[in-house]
This record gives structure tokens, sequence and C-alpha cells, in this order.
């Protein structure tokens, strides 16, 4: 049954393949078809600086590299063989920061996926091999896939920035759309709707980023992509929008001034330290060294000597006797012992006003003939507010500029900033801030000016050839000149040392000469503020510890020196007293002014009784010598000082009337005592008269009248000793005003008159505790054999107000007998 069957199959020779196998086998037998190239780009951030204006001169840094950044990246790229990737070109983006690089490839299918493995090949390769070259040498770059088309432009107008704008060529793109393409290169921190605009205007969104590589990334790569939307495709353009804030400055200060402020201070605190102190430091030691003094000059002693000098004939003056003033001498010799050797203390010169301290420091100054700095304290005392103070100081120095007027402006600021920040801007600073800063540039100024000062004597003693030292005659007499050969070996072997010794001391000598020398005069005069007092003393004792300059400081008092001993702490300060001249030396003082004025300079012994009464003082001497060139004798002259003392004195120790005498520190009683005391002793006992009436232990009162000079207080081994006139003349003067009956009956009345209060409320006291003592007798038990202690009380009492009674009733005739003399110098 089957046979047939299979035979006709056989006969047929015909057999249907599966539609399967038959498209099989028609594709084996059919010829392959070429893959098709196709071309794409990516986008290679970070290899170039992000361009951020058309002032930033990266870009030239960059022009001299880019060519090897360039052939690196194409070789990099070159080694990529997926999908028969080929490098076709290399178009930098230096703007953007970035390089397109165009590629050719094979994708037999999909055309997405194939580009996404050509980007994957390339940053496996990037990252394989150690990263991409870049301008600054690290290789972070990344590879991204251009999805747009790419766009090249240089407008320097256009920096880069964090927020793009997004044009739509088309109907509108979601917000979730534009989200899903931009994520991808940053984080994203704003991303607005679509905003109405005129007709005939894009629309657009604004997507702003939290980095600037993000943004340079995301527009390079998605710039004129299409994108599909329910309306159509649109295509997006991209830009760059600058954050254009109106008051983003004014608001940010206004919204972090705890950052501001400090900041701000701190540049202005840095501009003045950078700027105005090497200013000062240089115009402290141009007035050190008379840069600008016209008398320096050479051409200006050219031209004085050559006609002023020549038509004026300098008076040839006496050569004064040397031992006319032998105290200012030896005083002017302990000065240059001073300036002689390296400063380790401060030298505090004192003396009575008038005694010629400043003359004696000027001749010493001068025969010094060194760089120095005088500071006045009693012109300082003159300045009525803190501003005039701090630029009087400045002026004296030299310190310049100095703003003054700001001062309260800073107080101004720092008030406000304590209300903006709650603390203190630190502008505004001290009295005692501002005058320790111009003290501390006079510091630096001195030290520099004696560097220099140094350098310049080295060079003198360099260009005179004794730069090596030279054996002296005195040297040479050590060494006996005889041939034995011992002593020319013992020769031999001191020169050495000597020459090491010479050069030692040749040196300290240029050092101690290359010092400048600062004088603070009129030291805690009348008036001077505290603050600038201690300021000047510390000041002065920096500088003599760190050998900086040799200071002197000048006072008319010892005690004044207590400031600059403290400062000191454990060194002594080096006193030198300028005393009044003795008889002799004052005779011959007044003689040989007089002579030298050609004046008749003999002097009668009633001339030389008058001139002794003035004392030693040079002040009133001088004073005498002019009285008497204007044409006066000897008496009336000193009798016209001595008037002139009265008037003075009577001014200056009771006041003009009972209210001006309250502003004293003393009383009027007190001043009487003293000049009564005086008018009859040339000296008293200091303590007899502090522990009597009416100082009654109380030194500030003795204290206040020598700062006054009405009197001069002499110590011993640091302690008060003796009381004496503020000056010689004073003691005639003394003697003047108690002559004076109608002042002293004044004075005495009212002197008297404490005397009779105090009398009065003696006598009230022991009444009542006598009446207190006969109240205890009547309930107290009396034994007639032992005193009792209430009775001996009583007498005590009795014979005490007795006393007090009778001084009362004295007290009351005398003032009873100064009233009439008083009445009767009225009438």
């Amino acid at each position: 049954m089957l046979r047939p069957t299979f035979g006709s199959f056989r006969q047929r020779h015909f057999f249907r393949y599966p539609p399967t196998f038959r498209k099989f086998f028609s594709a084996r037998e059919a010829p392959e078809e070429p893959v098709p190239e196709r071309e794409g780009c990516v986008f290679v951030d970070s290899v170039f600086p992000v361009l951020l204006g058309k002032f930033d001169f990266r870009r030239y840094f960059v022009a001299s590299r880019k060519d090897t950044i360039l052939s690196s990246l194409k070789e990099r790229f070159n080694g990529v063989k997926a999908h028969d990737l080929q490098i076709l070109s290399l178009d930098p983006h230096p703007k953007d920061g970035g390089v397109f690089v165009r590629f050719k490839y094979k994708a037999p299918n999909k055309e997405e996926q194939a580009l996404k493995s050509v980007e994957e090949s390339l940053r496996k390769e990037a990252r394989d091999n150690g990263g991409i070259a870049t301008w600054l040498g690290l290789r972070t770059p990344n590879v991204w896939l251009v999805k747009g088309t790419p766009w090249t432009e240089d407008i320097m107008g256009r920096s880069a920035s964090v927020i793009l704008k997004v044009s739509f060529e088309g109907p509108d793109v979601s917000e979730e759309t534009l989200y899903r393409l931009f994520r991808p290169y940053g984080r994203i921190e704003e991303l607005t709707h679509p905003t109405p605009v005129p007709a005939g205007t894009q629309r657009f969104s604004t997507i702003h980023f939290n980095s600037l590589k993000s943004a340079t990334v995301a527009r390079n790569v998605i710039y004129g992509l299409e994108v599909p939307t329910s309306g159509g495709p649109t295509r997006l353009r991209i830009s760059y929008t600058s954050p254009i804030e109106a008051h983003i400055i004014q608001d940010w200060i206004t919204n972090h001034p705890k950052i501001f402020l400090p900041v701000l201070f701190f540049l202005i605190g840095t501009l003045t330290y950078t700027i105005f102190d090497p200013i000062r430091v240089l115009m402290v030691e141009a007035k050190l060294l008379d840069w600008f003094d016209l008398k320096k000059f050479k051409v200006y002693k050219w031209l004085r000597a050559n006609t002023l000098e020549r038509i004026y004939i300098k008076s040839k003056l006496l050569p004064v006797d040397k031992q006319i003033w032998k105290e200012r001498e030896d005083a002017e010799r302990s000065i240059q012992a001073y300036l002689s050797d390296l400063p380790s203390t401060v030298t505090f010169v004192h003396g009575p006003q008038g005694s010629g301290k400043s003359t004696m420091i000027a001749s010493a100054l001068k025969s010094a003939e060194r760089k120095s700095l005088v500071i006045d304290c009693r012109e300082l005392s003159k300045a009525a507010s803190d501003a005039q103070l701090v630029a009087g100081l400045a002026k004296q120095t030299g310190y310049w500029p100095i703003f003054s007027f700001l001062n309260s402006m800073n107080n101004l600021i720092d008030l406000a900033s304590v209300g903006l920040i709650g603390q203190k801007a630190g502008l505004s600073r001290s009295v005692d801030e501002q005058l320790q800063q111009i003290l501390d540039t006079v510091a630096l100024a001195l030290r520099n000016v004696s560097d220099k000062q140094h350098r310049v004597f080295t060079k003198k003693m360099q260009a005179k050839g004794r730069g090596k030292p030279t054996e002296s005659l005195n040297e040479k007499a050590k060494f006996p000149s005889d041939t034995n050969q011992n002593q020319v070996k013992e020769r031999e072997r001191y020169s050495p040392e000597i020459g090491k010794k010479k050069e030692s001391d040749g040196a300290e000598i240029q050092a101690v000469e290359a010092l400048p020398i600062v004088v603070i005069r009129n030291f805690a005069g009348k008036a001077v503020r505290e603050d600038l007092l201690n300021g000047l003393a510390q000041w002065a004792a920096k500088l003599a510890e760190n050998q900086i300059a040799h200071v002197i400081v000048v006072s008319d008092n010892r005690e004044n020196s207590k400031k600059v001993a403290k400062a000191l702490q454990f060194k002594p300060l080096n006193f030198v007293a300028l005393y009044d001249a003795d008889e002799a030396s004052a005779l011959a003082f007044v003689q040989e002014k007089l002579h030298e004025s050609d004046v008749n300079d003999t002097l009668s012994h009633e001339d030389k009784t008058y001139v002794q009464r003035l004392g030693g003082r040079s002040v009133d001497l001088e004073s005498l010598v002019n009285k008497v060139r204007t044409g006066m004798d000897v008496k009336e002259a000193v009798e016209d000082i001595i008037n002139r003392g009265v008037g003075e004195l009577r001014k200056n120790a009771f006041g003009d009337d009972a209210e001006d005498a309250k502003n004293f520190p003393w009383t009027r009683g007190q001043a009487w005592t003293l000049l009564n005391l005086l008018s009859k002793n040339s000296e008293v006992p200091y303590h007899q008269v502090l522990l009597d009436y009416p100082f009654k232990g109380d030194e500030i009162p003795l204290r206040s009248m020598e700062h006054a000079e009405l009197i001069a207080i002499s110590t011993h081994d640091g302690r008060p000793t003796v009381i004496r006139p503020g000056k010689p003349v004073y003691r005639w003067v003394f003697e003047r005003l108690v002559n004076d009956p109608i002042f002293r009956a004044t004075q005495e009345i009212e002197f008297n008159t404490q005397l009779v209060f105090i009398a009065e409320t003696t006598i009230k006291s022991c009444e009542e505790e006598l009446l207190k003592l006969g109240e205890i007798s009547k309930h107290a038990s009396s034994n007639w054999l032992t005193e009792d202690a209430w009775s001996r009380r009583s007498q005590y009492l009795m014979k005490k107000m007795m006393e007090s009674e009778r001084k009362l009733e004295s007290l009351e005739r005398k003032n009873a007998e100064l009233k009439k003399i008083l009445s009767k110098r009225s009438s």
C-alpha cells in the first residue's frame, strides 16, 4: 500500500522546503551588502580653561600648549577600534574650555546604540591610559556625545555662565523633558517655565546649574537638538545668560555685614600698614638726617659763605673763663661721659628752672656732633584736645602723614558696627594707642638712622686707610727697641692680641658715634598729661635697653624721675644734677657778661651785695645783665626783679581773690606759714613743717607748691630733709611780702581765724566731756587713798581747756590789733 506512494515521490523529483529553510538558503546564496559609514561628534570638556571674560589672561598661557594638547588627544583616541572608529578632526573651543572631536564609524544596525558604544569606548580608552592631557596637567576631562549641532563661536562678549537660556524654535518643551535632557550633565539649581514674550520673539526657559563646567557641557552637547513634542518637533537654541542683578553687591553687603565689615577693616589696616607706615618711617628719618633743612645743603652753605658772611663780620666774643660756672661744666662732662658709651640706662638731668639745663644740653649735643631728636613736653601740654596732642607729637618727631580728623569718624564707625555686628570694628583707637604707634614708628626710624650712620662711618674709616688697626705710640712704648731675641718674640706674640683689641675698640666707638640722641625736655612739667608721660617713660626705657639711642630726660625736679625709674625696673637712672651757681661763680658770670656787652664790669661792694640776693639762678642773672645794658644800675635792676617776683608770688601762691584761691591744692594759711618761715630762715626742716599746723602730716600741699616752684625740697638718701625757697631771689621776695603790713595783716587775720575756730571747737568738746564725767562721778564710788580715773581725766580736760582759752583770747587780741592796722591804712 505504501510503495506506490514512495515510488510516486521519487518520480516527481520535487521537494518543497519549509519557508524558514528557503529563506536561509536564499540569504547564503545572495551577495553581502556593504555596512554604511556614519559620522558623529563628541565633546571633551576641561581641556582648556573656561574663559570668564575679555580680560582672562589664561588664554595667552594656553596658546603656547594648544598644539601639544590636541596632538596628545588625537593620539589617545586613535587607539579606539570599536565600530572601525576613525578620527576625522579636532575642533578646539577654547572659550568653553573643550574640544569637539569629529569621527567616522560603521553602524550596521541601530545608530543610537553604536554611538553609545563609541562614547563608552572613548571614555574607557582615556580612563585606562591615565586620562586626557589638559592645560594644567590634570587628567580629569570627560567625553560627552554631542546630540545637537556643534557651534564653536568665539564672541568674547558672551562669557560662559551657570545660567543657560534655552530658546524654542517650535512648540514649548515641557519641564520634565528639559530636566531629562539636561540633568545628566550636572545638578540643576533652578528651571523656569517659559514666560510670555512679545510677538515675533521665541519663548524660552532658563536652567541654572550649580557649576560652570556642567553649564558649558550641556550647552555644547545639546545645542541645536530637535525634541519631539505633541505639537511637532522643536529645535533648542542655547545661550549663556549672565546673572544680572541690579544691586547684588549692595544686597550682599547688607545681608552679610559680619563677613564684609571685618574683611573691609582688615584691608584698610593692611593698606595703611603697607603704604603709610614706610612713608612715616622715611619722614622721621628725613627729620633726623636733615634732608629738608636748607641750612644743611652744600649750595646754601656756599652761598652764605660767599654773600652774607662777606658782608657781615661776626663779632669775636671773648672766651668765658672755665671757672665761671663750674657746676654746669661738671654736669656737661657727666653728659659727655654718658654719650661716649653704649646706652644701658636713661640719663635724668634735673635742676631748678632757669639753672641753665637747656643751654648745657645744647652745648653737649653740639660737641657730640650726632643726630638728635628733641621732644618738648611743655609744648605738648598746650594741646587743647586729644587730636592736637597727637598732631603735636607727630610734628615734633617728623611723623607724617597723620590723619587726625579720621579719629572722630572712626568712633562713629565703631558705634555703627556695634549695632550691625554686635562688636566694635576696631578702627578707633585711644590716645594712648595713637601715641604709642607714633613712638614705635620713631623707634624704628631711629634704628634705621643708626644703621645708616654706622655704614657711613665705616666707609669713611676705610677711605682714610684706617680700616686696619695700626700700632700707636703708646703701644710701641710697651716694647723697648732692643735686639733681644726673646723680647722680639714676646712682641710678636702680643701684637695680634693688641690688633684684635684695637679692632673691637674701633668697632665699639663707631657703634656709639652712630647712635642718635633723644632729648625729652620739661618732663612732668605743669599740666602735662599722665598718659603722655607714662608713654614717653616706657619708650625712653625701651630705647636705652635695646641700645637704639641715648636718651636724656630733662626735668625741673628730681621727684619727676619716678616714672622713668619705674619703666627701667632693675636698672638705676643716671642722675645729673644742675644746681644754682655759688656766689663767686654768679659774680664772675655777671662781670663777664657785662664785659662782653662793653658795660662797666666793675662792681662796688653794694652792687655785689645786691647781686648776691639773686643767688646763682641763671635766668635771674641774665635778666639783671639785660636790665643793666638798658641803663639801669645794679641796685635798681635787682629791686625791679624782686618787685616783679612779689607780684608773681602773690598771684601764684594766694590768688587774686578768695574764689581764685580755692583752685590751688593748698590753702592760703599753708602758703603763708611757709612764706613766713622762709623769710626768716634760708631753710626749714621738712618734717617739722609737715607735722605742725596747718599741714598736719599732709604732703600733697607741699609737693604741689614744689611743682609750682614756690619752694624747693632737698633730699638726702632719697628722703626729704629741708625746704628752701623755689628761687634764691624768693628769700627776699618772701621778706618783702612779710614786711608788707596790709598783706601781712590780711593773711594773719585769716590764719588766726582758723586757729580761733579750732580753739573754740576744742573748748566745746572739753565742756561736753566734762559734763559727762560729772554724771559719772555721781554714781561712782570714791576712795580717798587713790586717785579716780574720772577726776584725773577732768583735770587734763580743764588744763587743755584753759590753754585753748588763753590761746583764743590771745588770737582775738591779735586780730583786733591787725584790724586797727587795716583801718588806719585804709583811712
